[in-house]
């Protein structure tokens, strides 16, 4: 049989590096230009600032900014190239028993109980697969991701459960980072107040930092909330449960203590990751997964062997789903 890897014959509309390691969307054209503004502007700061507040302020001041930087940088990246939570598709023997047992039921919705609360998991057309709860469909991506928070153009890439903890570590690094060289750039032409003219990339750095921190701390303010409540940016814009659609609900995924919520969003489990590097064998039009290649996180294919972390049974009772530690909560 002719062997081929998972990445290879994957029907989304992402685009793969180093065989499969790396993934990153279609549209990440934005992705460039977000590591050009960090860059440019962090290199202003180090060839007209640092020489200056070195002699004047601080030797330490290049450091902190170096190290922040540092942070932004590998934050940025781990969001944009990591597996954001990808659910595969349903094979098309899958589809067709999915097809078979839900026949032309409408609407095509199934509900579970989730710490005493209804949700409700909707039928995707595209994967053909229930998703699972907080599982949303991302158009751009053509990809159902878990826990599905936005799409974001800057860091070119879906924002969900395997990579969410990396962008909200990039935007608090950043706001840091944006901060910092706004406050060194303000002692700077503090310091110089006679020479303002002799400092024009000072004030350059000045107007962009003044523009740009303002939106960047208003979303590590708003993220910070979304994480101490247990929610993601889909759910709090659609208000699935502050009352926004006429019914007023509480987050059944949301602990009691703030502090549980963040380490559970931030420190918890990631999920086991889809394995687009994994051999898979052509047998006639279909592809699956040979014996023996672990699958954790995945809907279940035909020859597939979990690991210890399991799958448990999906609600349809046609294919298992991925644990969610808030989901166990119900049994």
């Amino acid at each position: 049989s002719r062997t081929r890897k998972l990445w290879q014959v994957f029907p989304g509309r992402n685009r793969f590096f180093c065989d499969g390691r790396i993934m990153v969307a279609k549209q990440s054209g934005v992705l460039p230009l977000t590591l050009g503004l960090i860059f440019i502007t962090v290199g202003l700061f180090f060839a007209f600032d640092c020489p200056f507040l070195m002699e004047h302020l601080s030797r330490f001041v290049p450091a902190i900014a170096a190290v922040l930087f540092l942070f932004v940088i590998i934050s940025l990246l781990r969001t944009s190239f990591t597996d954001p939570g990808i659910l595969p598709r349903a094979t098309p023997e899958e589809a067709a028993d999915v097809e078979r047992h839900i026949g032309n039921e409408a609407p095509r919705t199934k509900e579970i109980l989730i710490n005493k609360q209804l949700v409700k998991l909707k039928y995707c057309f595209t994967c053909k697969m229930f998703r699972p709860p907080r599982t949303s469909h991302c158009s751009l991506c053509d990809n159902c991701v878990e826990r599905f928070d936005h799409h974001c153009p800057w860091v070119g890439n879906c924002v969900g459960k395997r990579n969410y903890r990396f962008f909200y570590s990039f935007l608090v690094s950043l706001s840091f980072l944006t901060a910092f060289i706004f406050g060194c750039v303000i002692t700077h032409l503090t310091l110089r107040i006679s020479s303002l003219k002799d400092t024009p990339i000072g004030v350059l750095e000045l107007v962009v930092c003044f523009f740009s921190i303002w939106s960047i701390l208003g979303l590590s303010g708003f993220h910070t909330y979304l994480v101490a409540s247990n929610l993601t940016t889909n759910e709090d814009i659609k208000g699935l449960w502050s009352g926004k659609q006429g019914e007023d609900m509480g987050n059944p995924y949301s602990y009691s203590s703030i502090f549980t919520n963040c380490c559970v969003v931030l420190c918890g489990g990631c999920g086991g990751a889809v394995g687009w590097t994994a051999v898979l064998l052509s047998s006639g039009s279909g592809v699956r997964v040979p014996l023996g290649v672990p699958c954790d996180g995945l809907v279940s294919r035909p020859g597939c062997v979990p690991s210890p972390s399991g799958l448990m049974p999906c609600v349809t009772g046609l294919a298992p789903v991925p644990r969610d530690p808030v989901w166990d909560k119900r049994f």
